[in-house]
C-alpha cells in the first residue's frame, strides 16, 4: 500500500507526443517510408491530419475525389458446371 501511495504522488514522466511510425515500419517490414523510389532522396512530412474531416478538406484542396468507389452488388455462390 505504501508503495502505491508513493508512486501515485510522483509526477508522470513525459513521453514523446507521437509514435515514430516510420521507425516502426522500418523495424517491422524493413521498409524506409522516407526513401524516394524514383530518385533515392529523402522525403519529409509536410502535414499531419489530426482532426475529423481533415482528410476530406485536404483531398478537396488538391482537387481529388473525396467519395469512395461504388461497391458492386453481392453475388450468389458459384454453381458447379454439372448442375
Amino acid at each position: 500500500m505504501a508503495l502505491e501511495a508513493a508512486a501515485s504522488k510522483e509526477p508522470m514522466k513525459e513521453r514523446p507526443s507521437g509514435v515514430d511510425w516510420a521507425e516502426v515500419l522500418s523495424r517491422t517490414f524493413d521498409f524506409d517510408v522516407f526513401a524516394c523510389v524514383r530518385c533515392g532522396g529523402r522525403r519529409r512530412v509536410l502535414a499531419y491530419v489530426n482532426e475529423a474531416g481533415g482528410e476530406r478538406a485536404l483531398l478537396e484542396h488538391l482537387g481529388l475525389l473525396t467519395a469512395g468507389a461504388r461497391l458492386a452488388p453481392a453475388r450468389g455462390p458459384l454453381q458447379p458446371s454439372w448442375c
